[in-house]
């Protein structure tokens, strides 16, 4: 029996039974959905301390609400190969909460998405969202298509499909998909075209991550991999640490792991290692972004290049390894659950400071609970990483305004919330009697904005 069966016996009932219990109706309705029962327990854990003090949100039956999503979207997208042969995948998207603005985050290409990563990512993006201070709920979105060795035209083919389907549910007052792992400029660049193609009209407010040519915003590219390295800043700063003289391992090679590097290594840090999905390369001498940059964007090359044009530097196939390199600050900028507990206790082993989570969810639970026990500053995903939907609705605001922001005005922004963002996480973590626990006060912070928008607007 669930809490708004008891309303009567509401004061008997502690917060964490009623965590508990709602956690178990949520693994019940979503069977085998691994990731999803992940997030949830991260998030409903930290929120503990919250009903004690606040019992009208077990009265609310806020839990209960906030963990089903609005709306979930499954449809199959159709397309054509270069061979001519039709191809199918299938497209996803949650709409999950709407109490503070219109549904907000990115789509996935990618063959690992299902309904379970899918409700991951919207479920996180709901607190991320409302950390950042900006009107925007929380919602995600993707397919199970993968565009590595896709030519062009198969890309193009496939968005428009996707694209097709997709913009019978969103609208620039309704739902605002940007890019995520495998949706870059190319696929965003198709996506607005076939929604202005359908629509028959200029919606520049549709997605964000577009061209500068045609919506979008300066710094949008950078955000996600800066705003990491501002939170981080922030946190060191209070305990007299910084990025200068700091070596610092950086996962992945994609948009968000660049402009970490990029931002990392102008505070003065040296970055001697990033990765791929086939494995990472490690450079003693700092590594060449340049190179990096090339190989990735426009080359679009895997990171083994790299060695040829620097002999000295090494690879090492398989990408799990990179968290055995020592460094004083690691920041996971790949996927999910990258660094287990094996890899966390070799990185605190190794002299590791500093944990900052430039990927959505890149650490187990299991690994958190090794930093956060030897002490290791560590910034959670859902603050760390929010630069890029802050400067996604920054960039919602410019073309609602029919403007264009200069870059330094937009970075400028973006470090003011990001500086926002890590004094509510702190203030939240110390006001529910867990200091220094960034991942409670970032799960608090976000929770109170979005239930108490929710408890103002009924029962909807």
């Amino acid at each position: 029996m669930t809490i708004s069966t008891k309303h009567n016996d509401i004061e008997t009932i502690t917060g964490q039974n009623y965590v508990n219990e709602v956690f178990e109706t949520v693994k019940k309705r979503n069977p085998n959905e691994t990731e999803f029962h992940q997030v949830v327990k991260e998030i409903f854990d930290s929120l503990v301390p919250v009903f004690a003090r606040h019992p009208e949100y077990m009265e609310q039956s806020i839990l209960e609400r906030i963990v089903e999503p609005e709306r979930l979207i499954t449809f199959r997208v159709p397309w054509v190969d270069d061979w001519g042969k039709v191809q199918v995948n299938r497209g996803f998207r949650v709409q999950y909460n709407s109490a503070i603005g219109p549904y907000k985050g990115g789509l996935r290409f990618h063959p690992t998405v299902n309904a379970s990563i899918i409700k991951f990512l919207g479920f996180e993006q709901i607190f991320k969202n409302a950390l950042t201070g900006q009107p925007i709920g929380g919602g995600k979105g993707g397919a199970d298509f993968d565009p590595k060795g896709k030519s062009d035209a198969e890309i193009m083919r496939f968005t428009q499909s996707f694209m097709t389907e997709l913009s019978r549910h969103i609208g620039p007052d309704i739902d605002v998909p940007a890019g995520d792992i495998g949706v870059g400029a190319r696929e965003i660049g198709f996506l607005f075209g076939q929604y202005k193609r359908i629509r028959g009209g200029y919606e520049a407010g549709i997605l964000t991550g577009k061209g500068l040519g045609y919506g979008g915003s300066l710094t949008r590219t950078e955000a996600t991999g800066y705003g990491t390295v501002y939170f981080m800043q922030e946190m060191l700063k209070e305990k007299g640490l910084s990025f200068k003289g700091s070596t610092v391992v950086v996962s992945g090679s994609g948009n968000v792991s660049i402009y970490a590097i990029e931002k990392a290594a102008q505070l003065g840090a040296k970055v001697v290692a990033c990765s791929d999905s086939e494995g990472y390369i490690f450079d003693s001498n700092g590594l060449n972004l340049e190179t990096v940059k090339r190989l990735k964007e426009v080359e679009r090359k895997r990171i083994s290049a790299y060695v040829e044009e620097h002999p000295h530097a090494k690879y090492v196939q398989g990408s799990d390894g990179i968290w055995s390199i020592p460094c004083d600050i690691a920041l996971p900028c790949a996927t999910q659950n990258e660094i287990n507990k094996k890899s966390a206790k070799m990185l605190v082993a190794n002299g590791l400071k500093a944990v900052g989570e430039g990927a959505n969810m890149p650490s187990t639970s299991e690994a958190i609970d090794v930093f956060l026990d030897n002490q290791i500053l560590f910034a959670p995903a859902k603050a760390a990483n929010a630069g890029g939907v802050a400067v996604s609705a920054l960039e919602m605001a410019q073309n609602s305004a029919r403007l264009s922001w200069t870059f330094e005005e937009v970075d400028a922004k973006l470090q003011d919330i990001m500086t926002n963002i890590y004094r509510n996480c702190v203030e939240a973590a110390e006001d529910y009697g867990h200091p220094g626990n960034l991942v409670v006060g970032a799960n608090i912070a976000g929770f109170k904005k979005v239930a108490d928008a929710m408890i103002a607007q009924g029962v909807i």
